[in-house]
Formats: C-alpha cells, structure tokens, sequence
C-alpha cells in the first residue's frame, strides 16, 4: 500500500505507468554507456535526480534566450508535470536504453529542435540548435544531478568518479549539439559561472521560478512535492541566491531538509527498485 501511494504521489509529479517493459529489450544490448558506467550509478537514484531536476529548471530559467525557447514553444506553463515527464524519459532512455532507443530519442530531440526560434524578452533572436545555449542546458543539467546525488545518495563518490559522469556525459552533449563540454565537476562549475553575466531574473524567470516553488499537484501528493521543489532550492550554487532575491539557505534549514529527504528516500527506493535501471540489467545480463 505504501509504495503504491509513494508512486502516485510521484506520477503526480513527472507522470509515468507501469513496469518500464520497453527497457527489456534486444537481449545484450549495453545502450549508450553500459551498466558499469557512473551515469547508470547517479542516473538510478530517482530522488536525487528529481531534486536535480528541479534545481537545473531555475538554472535555466536565468537565461533569457534558454528561456524564450521553453516561454514560446512549450506548455510548460500549463503543463508541468508533462515537461518533468518528458525530460526524465529522455533520461531515462538515453541513459539505460538500448543504442537505437536512445539513438532515436536524442535524433527526435534534435529534429525538433531546428523548429524552435524567435526573439527573447529583449528582441535578441535565438535558436535552440544554438552550441551555446545547449551547453547551458547540458551543464546545468548535469552539474545539479551530480549535486543533487552527492548529498542526498548518502554514499561515497570518488573525484575521479565525479569526473567520469561527466566525460561520459559529455559524449550525449555533444550528439544533442553542444560543443566544448568540460569532462571533469570543477571544469563543469567553472564553465556554467562563465554565463554568469547573460544571466537575468525578469518577469518571465519569475513566473518559472514561482510556478516551481508552488509546484501544482494534488492535495494528497503536495507535501512530497513541496519537499522536492524545496531540495531543488536548496540544491542550487550559492552564488544564484543574490540573483534571485533569496537569502542563502541556513545551516538548520539545509539540516532539516536533507533529513526530512533522507526519510522520504527510504520508501521511495523501495518503492521503485524494480524500476527502469533493474529492467536494463536484465536486458543487458539476461537476467529475470
């Protein structure tokens, strides 16, 4: 009964419907990255990347003209549990998919992609094939699920494994178009502070940013997803506070809510340990 309640609770959040058969298959295919690379490893701890996903929203919300794309070309607004969905089924299918799952994942993504054009809040013209603005999104991405992980995975994660999830995510960065990827944590940090000055905090990035932190959902379901939206925040570099006109988290209140996390973790891995990571073992190893 719990972990049935715990998996509406987060289809309430990014959606999602029954066993992930479609990971099973062909027999042996090792998919992008393989079962022994450290993406699987960070990838499967859906809590933390959860939390990840929601930080790297705000992320990138600060840009303008990543932003513009999103503000002009999808539901976002009104449909915010489908963009999570869909960003976590890329993921997911580009992460433990086979190789022509997620070979035509990320072609799809790029296809539409060529479509999405126009003009940011301040009339400067955009595109989402744009190196640049991709490699924001890469970077932003990666660096708040590798965070995310690091504090509330509660395991051990060497330096050099750090900077292995970030040389093999480089290689899906740059089939989705990015260019230059750092392959290391500090050269991921130091290349996301380099946009620092394009960043902006508007009317638009508000609107975003308020619609995260009130995160639509259920009444049953909003507890939850007020504790996730919250560890986003938190999850943040600290240098984003000031931008966003937020006082930097305290101490108690990072304290607090990485307890309040640790708990909620217990049922949610118990709850989806049969999930998507332990379908593609089994493709992979032949395993029931």
């Amino acid at each position: 009964m719990l972990d049935e309640f715990i998996r509406k609770g987060i289809r309430e959040m990014v959606g999602g419907g029954g066993p992930p058969v479609a990971f099973l298959t062909p027999p042996g295919d090792r998919g992008l990255f393989g079962p022994e690379s450290i993406a699987w490893r960070v990838h499967a701890d859906f809590i933390s990347m959860m939390i990840g996903g929601i930080s790297s929203l705000i992320l990138q919300a600060l840009h303008p003209q990543a932003l513009a794309g999103v503000w002009d070309h999808s539901s976002f607004r009104e449909d915010l549990k489908g963009r999570l969905g869909r960003t976590a089924f890329f993921i997911a299918a580009t992460t433990y998919g086979s190789k022509a799952m997620a070979l035509q994942i990320i072609d799809k993504v790029n296809r539409i992609h060529t479509q999405i054009n126009g003009f940011d809040e301040f009339g400067k013209p955009y595109s989402a094939t744009d190196p640049h603005l991709l490699s924001w999104v890469h970077l932003t991405e990666t660096r708040s699920f590798m965070r995310a992980f690091e504090s509330h995975r509660l395991e051990k994660i060497s330096s050099a494994a750090k900077d292995q999830y970030f040389s093999e995510m480089k290689i899906l960065g740059e089939k989705m178009g990015a260019i230059n990827l750092p392959a290391s944590y500090s050269g991921t940090n130091k290349a996301i502070e380099q946009y620092i000055p394009e960043l902006h905090y508007g009317e638009r990035a508000r609107m975003i940013i308020e619609l995260l932190d009130n995160f639509p959902t259920s009444i049953a379901a909003k507890p939850f997803a007020k504790l996730i939206t919250r560890a986003g925040f938190l999850n943040l570099p600290d240098w984003v506070y000031p931008i966003i006109g937020r006082s930097q988290p305290t101490y108690l209140e990072r304290f607090t809510i990485n307890k309040s996390i640790d708990l909620v973790a217990l049922p949610v891995r118990q709850a989806l340990k049969d999930g998507v990571a332990a379908h593609s073992l089994r493709r992979v190893y032949g395993t029931i």
